[in-house]
């Protein structure tokens, strides 16, 4: 990208990377077995809004969507909106395996129809054996990378000593964001 895109705002966003989603269910024996997470059967994939003029179109497209990747993958998957305006594709599966696929597929559908530069995060969440409080694995599509995210419960605070052990736990089976200002909180996650 020139200085001149730059300066003149005309950026391109990357496409979505998907393929290190795939990661994460082979992770899954080191997670339960030495860190105690299973996964809760809620995972989402989230994006950005679309122009308006874009969105009746989108709307359509994003229904099919939703009805391909059930159909296909045997997840339930709905549609909602959060407080900002960003769309999540919710997938419920107890099963981490066909929950990364149907996640997968539903990415793989949004970037098809041309919706992969509005991809933004897939969200995975788990329960850890000792607590209560859920933990989450974020993958950010734009970096193709995963970074723990744990909200204490209290006002959008988060357990940062508990997310950089994790990551440490975790650097050897999945791909960590090594940027820790790209750690984006998902407050609020509309995923009940």
């Amino acid at each position: 990208m020139g200085l001149g895109n730059i300066l003149f705002g005309r950026k391109k966003l990357s496409g979505a990377k998907l393929d290190k989603l795939f990661a994460l269910p082979s992770a899954a024996v080191t997670m339960d077995v030495e860190l105690g997470l299973r996964t809760d059967g809620v995972a989402a994939v989230v994006f950005k809004p679309l122009s308006a003029g874009d969105f009746m179109r989108a709307e359509q497209e994003i229904d099919e969507l939703l009805g391909v990747a059930a159909r296909d993958s045997g997840s339930e998957v709905r549609r909602r909106e959060d407080s900002f305006g960003f769309q999540w594709l919710v997938v419920r599966d107890k099963d981490l395996e066909d929950m990364v696929t149907s996640v997968h597929l539903v990415s793989s559908e949004l970037e098809a129809r041309g919706f992969g530069e509005q991809v933004l995060v897939a969200l995975f969440r788990f329960k850890a054996r000792n607590e209560d409080r859920p933990v989450y694995l974020v993958y950010g599509y734009k970096t193709g990378t995963f970074w723990p995210f744990i909200p204490t419960g209290e006002d959008q605070k988060r357990d940062n000593p508990e997310e950089l052990r994790l990551k440490n736990e975790l650097e050897k089976e999945l791909p960590m964001e090594p940027q820790l200002e790209r750690w984006l909180g998902l407050y609020d996650a509309p995923l009940d």
